[in-house]
């Protein structure tokens, strides 16, 4: 136990955005709304629904969720709570298997007096929205069955992704996304704190390229600033080796009709940047409009068609695939220009 005490304060040394993660609601940054309802819900901890918290990535979904539960579990919080990332284990086995069990044992241990000091235990789902719609259903039973002694915290970015039945058993938070001054601000912080000289120019640049995600936003200051100050070409040098940067290199090898190429450059996202396949399809409808590409609205179309492929539940490697030939034959119908 104090090993794996001592290599999570390691982890939380070394990657800053752990180090700089937010331990309490009131250090959650430009979710005062979100927050606000939340410490009126604490005001009963015992009357705390199911909770839904929907909105971009890092933005604080997944952040504000451990602060509940350490503010309504205590200095025991880890011990009950269950954190699941639903992305890596999507389908019903984990349902009956993780969260079941989990569930269960509240039930009986709830019988025994001195286990009455908290109100509940809770699961906290992230990336809620991959789990595949059987196993949400799976899940809703299990929402009824525990509700005395279970309160479960869904993250998604896509509220659509997530089934009525369970959408209607939670009230839903919609975080927005961190405006520039306020990630600008943070990320100043960062750099005081860790006594590093920085451009203001350079953190409004990863802003730029973050698009408001925090999360990713101090990723990149942290990579820019292993050579010293911080500066517009060190974060630019930092945004180069990002996978997202390279996502725009894989649309224009498929629209030249390179097939072979970007196929080898989205494996090489998928598994060694460690790019999602939702993410792929976020980032790459994004760029395909600083692109010059005579009706990005077409691939618009391609993307959302698979898109709808991944959230049922299909293989993603050769969805992906196809995505790519689908736009070949789009470049070359169009001329696209080489």
């Amino acid at each position: 136990m104090q090993k794996k005490q001592q290599k999570e304060n390691n982890i939380s040394d070394i990657m800053w955005v752990e180090k700089y993660r937010p331990k309490n609601l009131d250090q959650i940054i430009n979710q005062k709304e979100i927050i606000k309802g939340l410490k009126n819900l604490l005001n009963k901890p015992n009357e705390i629904p199911h909770l839904l918290f929907t909105g971009a990535a890092g933005i604080g979904k997944t952040t504000t969720a451990i602060c509940l539960a350490r503010e309504i579990l205590g200095d025991n919080w880890k011990r009950d709570t269950l954190e699941l990332n639903a992305s890596d284990e999507r389908g019903i086995k984990m349902v009956r298997e993780r969260v079941k069990e989990f569930a269960s044992i509240m039930k009986i241990s709830m019988n025994n007096q001195m286990e009455n000091e908290r109100p509940f235990k809770i699961i906290i789902l992230d990336e809620a929205d991959e789990m595949t719609s059987e196993a949400q259903t799976a899940l809703r039973r299990i929402i009824e069955d525990s509700s005395k002694t279970t309160r479960f915290i869904f993250i998604c970015n896509y509220l659509s992704h997530i089934i009525e039945p369970i959408q209607s058993r939670c009230v839903v938070f919609r975080f927005s996304k961190v405006p520039a001054e306020e990630v600008v601000k943070y990320l100043m912080n960062i750099c005081k704190n860790e006594e590093i000289k920085f451009d203001e120019k350079a953190l409004y640049k990863i802003y730029e390229h973050t698009n408001g995600d925090l999360r990713n936003s101090i990723n990149i200051l942290q990579a820019a600033s292993t050579s010293g100050d911080i500066n517009i070409l060190k974060v630019q040098n930092a945004i180069g080796i990002s996978g997202k940067s390279k996502i725009a290199d894989v649309i224009k090898l498929a629209l030249d009709s390179k097939f072979n190429e970007s196929r080898l450059r989205l494996l090489e996202l998928l598994y060694v940047y460690g790019v999602s396949e939702t993410d792929f399809l976020k980032y790459a409808n994004e760029e395909i409009y600083n692109l010059d590409i005579k009706d990005p609205s077409e691939i618009s179309s391609i993307i959302a068609e698979y898109d709808y492929r991944l959230a049922n539940g299909a293989h993603s490697e050769i969805q992906l695939t196809a995505f790519l030939a689908q736009l070949g034959k789009l470049g070359i119908k169009n001329n696209r220009p080489r």
